[in-house]
Formats: C-alpha cells, structure tokens, sequence
C-alpha cells in the first residue's frame, strides 16, 4: 500500500472519492473537516494499492488505484492520532468494492505510518456507524480486533428505519394534534436568514445549559458558516407559535441518513408537544425517502446516559439503538505486527483448515449485537429473526420460500417425507443418488423410509455421472438427488430434463453451494426443492445446527414446515407425522448478519482456488477441473487428490498446514450401512482413497497459499 499525507493538493481527489465511497458522507468532505483547521492538526492519509520503489517514482495522484482516505487529527501534547477530533465519528473511509484482506493490510499500514512518522504512541478510532455504510459489514471492526484495540467509550443514539411506514402513520398522534390544537406550526429556517439561526442558537444554549450544563460543540458562527457551505445538506427545522421559536433541530442530510443534532424546546414547546409534531413532520413527510432518520446521542454526561425523557420520545417513534463507539489502539501493540496473518496461530507456525474464531469475529460487533437481541427480545423459537432470515435467503437465492428447520439432513428428509405425503410414494420407493456424498443424505432418504440407489460419479469433477443415473431407472425411481459436492453445481439443465421427462421430482442437496449459480440461477433454485446446511463450517455458517428447504412450490412449504413443527396445522393440532425441527432464533439472527457478506466470501474462495490452480505444479497430485464459468463454484472446499494421501497429509502436518479428508469412508463401506459392505464402486472408492482438502478459508492471506502452494510443489515420494 502508498499512503500519501493530505494536502489541498488532493482536495478534488479526496472529496470525489468519499461521495462514491462505501460509507463516506458529507461530513468528510474537505470543506466541512476545514473548517476548523484552526483547532487541529490534520494528519488525514489517503492509501493507494501498489509500492513505491524508493527510487524516482512519485506518489499517485487521481482516483485510479485510490482505496481508501482516512480523516485524522494529530495531538503532539498526547502523541495520540484521533479519527476525527472533529466528528461524532471518522473512522477509514473504504471504496466500494474493498476486501476484508485489504483492509487488513490498510489498517496495518496506517499505524505503523503514525507511529514511525509522527511517534505517535495512541489512536482513537471511531468507527462510522453501519447505517451511514452503503454495504455494512465491519471490515474495520474486524482490524481494531485485530490489532489489539480496546473499546474505550460508547455513545448510545436512537435510530428510526424509515421503511416502517405503516407503523408511523399512528405515531404520536394526540401530541402533535396537541400541538396543532395550540396553532403550533413547522417553519424550515431559510438560507441566510442570520436572524432566525440567532434566536434558536439562544434558545438551544440557554437549554443545554440549564438542562445539561454544556454549551452547542458548534458555535453560531461555525454553523452558519457551515449552512452557507452546505445548503444541501444541512438544514434547520423549527417550530413556532404566533413567530416565537418553541422548539427546533439541525439536520445533517446525508446519502441515506438523515442526523437530527441539536434539538432543544422552550418551555412553551415541551407544554405543547413542540417536539412531537417536529418528529413526526421529519418522519413521515420531509425524510420518508430516506433509509434512516439517526436522532443522535444525548448531550448528558458526555453521551454516556441517555436522558429518560427523550428516550421515551424516541421510542414512540419506533426508534432503535445504534452505537458511536471510541476505541483506543497501542501503536506499539505487538499485535499490530501479526494483524494481517488471521489464518495463523500466536507462533506463526500452523495454518489452520479453517479458524471459525477468526470468522466469526470477522462479523463483530454485528454479531453480538444480532445475539443480544434475540436474548434480550424473550423469543427463542419461531420469532422474528427465524421470518427475516427466510426472507432473506428466499429473496437471495431467487425462491418463494424458506423454511428453516434444525439442520441439513433433517431439510432433505422432511422434503422427501413431504413429497410422500403429497404425491403418495410408498415405502421403499427409490431416489437416485451420488455414491460419493457425505453419508447425511443417504441417511435421509433412509430416514424417509424410501431406497437410495447409490450413482458413481464422474472422475472429472466428483459429481453424479448424469449418463449413469439414467441407467439407474426402474418403475419404483420417484426422485434424483443430486449433491453440489464441494461447492460446485451438477449438470442441472441435463438432470432436470431428464427426470421431469420421466416424472421425477429433483431434490439438490445444496448443503455445499450457498451462493454458487448456474446458467443465472442459484442453487437452491436449480430444482423442484433444496435442501441447505448452516453447520458452523459452512459457506454460511451458523454458530450451531441450522438448516433449511427452499422451493417454489407452496403445497410443498407448507407441508415441510408442519412436518418440521411435529406435524402441526395449528398448535396443538397434528396433521401429520412430524419431527421437531427448527432452526432457534440465535442461529437464525446470525446467518442474517452473515449472509450480505456471503458473495464477497464466495469470491475470494474463488480467487484462493485459482492461486491454487496456477501454482501447484506437482505430477502426484490432481488438481479438481474449474467450471467454464467460475461461479458455478464456491469452493466448500478445495479438493486435491493423491495416490500417496496419508504421506501428503502427514507432510503438510510436519510443515504447519492442516488439512481435513472429505471423506475417508465411503458410504456403502461404513458399518452402518452394512448391507452394501460388499457392493463394488471403484470410481468412488478411488476418490475417497485419494482426496484431500488443503485449507480455502475467505481470511486466508496471499502468502499463506503461497505458503502451501511451495511444500505441494517440493512434495515427492516414490510410488
């Protein structure tokens, strides 16, 4: 990375770059951080991909390459860099398209950069909060954990979601007729008018002072200064009786957040509901448009308490909390050294398979914020998080319905108990299925009481061998169950023809592929229904069992989610025979956190995949076949084959790598299903003989694949 120190040189770069950034807003433009210049020393950076090769090269200019700008101000008497003194926040400012790995390395850069630039020894960092970012996901938080930060204080704002439009038409009604009922009424202060801002900026003092003991953070001047720079996006609303200023705000407009700040009423207002009409004006007619209208935090005690009164106005609005947190990084914080490395452990030495922590903290402080809702809410099954995440993953992979239920084999077995019950198939009817599959989905379709038939598979990409399952069809075949193993989509187009040419229902098994599409659907949507896994391991992955069925069909939802609900129509009342299998809020709320991030994810398994593919160039092992189009795979894992397996294992294990066997045993060989102990299928019999997963985590770094790729190539033993 080139970090470049801010000039007004960089002035049109900088302000370009923050309107078409992820989480930039008006508030970091240079004309409003400059405006009190005078206050602070401005240390801001903006980071350019790329090196400088210490010779004759000189810093980038423009926007090409540009990643990310970062507003800062310098403290020489407290050798502490703030982001941004001037701001509620101002944490690093990203493009749109930037990865986790990237903000990693830009974090890394940036405190090393203060701290042997300037020596600085603290930086206070605070983050933008997630409703101001165009695609929240944390990438920052996730690097403050990283280096070791400490969360020093956090500020407490109330939030209303503007889409809630039903709700707010009812909200405070008998406070604002009050108000009306006493000829108050909404004015919008006009640009220039220095006489109007005059009287509220008195009126909003004389309150602070009383109420709270602290004057406005903006003097009068500094915001008239600031509304004649930004008539736009700062505006000021008031609320008058006769012409007598009873109440009021300020409001910063940004790209989808409207920030109300400095709200004050006289006593005339708080008598007549002055506030009442005022919020539910901005609400539900002047900001309707908007994603978010953000009240700000309380005044008192510098944030840390919010004041009961306003909280309970909030709330009648159908606020919600949001955080403006502050957090402190020791720049001489070792951690800060090993920031980038997220797949290692403490001594550098072992790459994990896959380090769900790391993961799982990647997505913080989302996640526990997701967690304490649910545990805070008193509703733990089949509530509000379990509705939003069937939304959301229905809308995703383009299906009509979601149905959770309590993990993946359960999703495949009450689907082919449903199809039982709605078309009459009877005990023992066949389902064809690839021989080479984790045992989960034969198991299910034991557990539905009808037949696996088990299908080799192909060589090429490991999975069902399309021309062999046609020779699999008897009079009692009711169903294909093709499985996307490792993460890549079967041939659907010529499995889906096929069997529906002979009136097959097709069930993928989709515990692998989330997020993988085909011919521009995903999967889950390829067939007549879907069964996913949300085990903690997966692409989407829960923090427990979790699993879903999706599907267009309605008959079939609503049976599956009676079956998966001990059969019932309503409580109480059984229609069929059912399981109890459900998907709790916690794990529900999680995968909701998770799945924005999921494409982002896929895309970088991907891209670790192709650094796999172009460097290992060793003649014992077998690298899997890429699909002509890349997103036909999300690469659950990357499977390599060996003839020498157990040795490669062992080899990577002495070297620091881990790697997993997906799957030793093949099916029909394990005791628990004996009765095909005998049977002879030599092509999946080779590949589990062979295969061997390196590890593809989405956190892993460049040089960790680099890492392996090198002990794959150096690998050489004699056959």
């Amino acid at each position: 990375m080139i970090i470049v120190p801010y000039s007004v040189n960089y002035k049109e770069t900088w302000d370009g770059f923050v309107s078409e950034s992820k989480n930039g807003t008006f508030l970091f433009h240079r004309g409003f951080m400059d405006y009190h210049a005078d206050r602070f020393f401005d240390c801001s950076v903006l980071i350019y991909e790329g090196e400088l090769d210490g010779g004759e090269n000189q810093p980038p200019e423009g926007r090409d390459g540009l990643l990310a700008v970062f507003p800062a101000n310098w403290c020489e008497a407290e050798k502490t860099v703030y982001s941004h003194q001037g701001l509620t926040y101002g944490g690093l400012v990203m493009s749109a398209d930037i990865t986790q790995q990237e903000v990693l390395t830009i974090m890394q850069d940036i405190l090393h950069y203060y701290r042997d630039m300037l020596q600085a020894v603290l930086l206070v960092y605070k983050p933008v909060p997630y409703i101001y970012s165009l695609y929240p996901a944390g990438e920052d938080l996730y690097a403050l954990f990283r280096a070791g930060a400490v969360l020093e204080a956090r500020a407490v704002s109330s939030v209303v979601l503007l889409r809630n439009q039903l709700r707010m038409r009812t909200l405070r009604q008998r406070q604002a007729k009050k108000a009306l009922e006493h000829d108050l009424y909404i004015d919008r202060l006009v640009e220039g008018d220095r006489e109007g801002l005059h009287e509220y900026w008195t009126l909003l003092t004389d309150v602070l002072m009383r109420q709270h003991g602290v004057r406005p953070v903006h003097s009068e001047e500094e915001m008239a200064l600031l509304m004649q720079r930004f008539p736009r996006e700062i505006k000021v609303f008031l609320v008058r009786r006769e012409q007598r200023i009873t109440a009021g705000c300020v409001v910063f407009v940004t790209r989808q957040v409207a920030h109300i700040q400095y709200i004050a009423a006289g006593e005339e207002g708080r008598e007549y509901g002055a506030l009442d009409l005022l919020f539910r004006h901005l609400i539900t007619e002047r900001y309707k448009q908007m994603e978010y209208l953000d009240f700000g935090i309380s005044t008192e005690h510098g944030g840390q308490w919010l004041n009961k009164g306003l909280i309970f106005q909030k709330e009648g609005f159908g606020a919600r909390a949001v955080c403006y947190d502050a957090y402190t990084v020791d720049l001489y914080n070792e951690a800060i050294d090993r920031m980038t490395d997220v797949s290692t452990e403490a001594d550098g030495s072992i790459i994990k398979f896959l380090n769900l922590k790391a993961i799982n903290d990647s997505f913080e402080p989302q996640l526990t914020q997701a967690m304490e809702k649910v545990m805070r809410s008193g509703r733990y099954l089949q509530g509000q998080a379990n509705r939003d995440f069937e939304h959301d993953f229905a809308k995703y992979c383009g299906t009509r319905h979601c149905i959770l239920v309590g993990n993946g084999m359960d999703a495949l077995t009450l689907t082919l108990r449903a199809y039982k019950v709605l078309n009459g198939w009877a005990d023992g009817d066949e389902v064809i299925v690839p021989a080479n599959t984790f045992i989960a989905t034969i198991l299910a379709i034991e557990e539905a009481r009808l037949t696996p038939v088990l299908c080799e598979p192909s060589m090429q990409d490991y999975l069902i061998d399309v021309e062999r399952m046609k020779e699999l069809l008897t009079e009692r075949t009711r169903a294909v169950l093709p499985v996307h193993l490792y993460g890549r989509v079967c041939d659907m187009s010529a499995i889906c023809g096929w069997a529906h040419g002979h009136g097959l229902k097709v069930v993928e098994d989709a515990a692998q592929a989330h997020g993988a599409m085909y011919q521009g659907q995903r999967a889950g949507h390829l067939g007549d229904a879907a069964g996913f896994s949300f085990y903690p391991g997966k692409n989407l992955g829960a923090i427990g069992d979790a699993g879903c069925v999706t599907t267009d069909d309605d008959q079939l939802a609503e049976t599956v989610r009676m079956m998966g609900n001990y059969g019932c129509s309503e409580k109480y009342v059984n229609r069929f025979k059912g399981l109890n299998s459900r998907t709790d809020e916690l794990q529900a709320a999680v995968l909701r956190v998770k799945l924005p991030r999921l494409d982002e994810d896929n895309a970088r398994r991907r891209e670790l995949a192709r650094m796999y593919g172009e460097g290992i160039q060793n003649p014992l092992i077998t690298l899997p076949s890429m699909p002509k189009d890349s997103r036909e795979h999300v690469f659950y894992v990357y499977p390599v084959r060996c003839p020498a397996r157990e040795r490669l294992q062992k080899y990577l294990s002495e070297n620091g790598v881990q790697t997993l066997i997906h799957y030793p045993i093949p099916p029909h060989k394990q005791e628990a299903l004996k009765e095909w102990n005998e049977l002879r299928l030599p092509i999946t019999e080779r590949i589990h003989r062979e295969i061997l997963s390196l590890p593809i985590s989405p956190l892993m770094t460049d040089g960790q694949v680099q890492r392996i790729v090198r002990l794959l190539n150096a690998f050489n033993v004699e056959l």
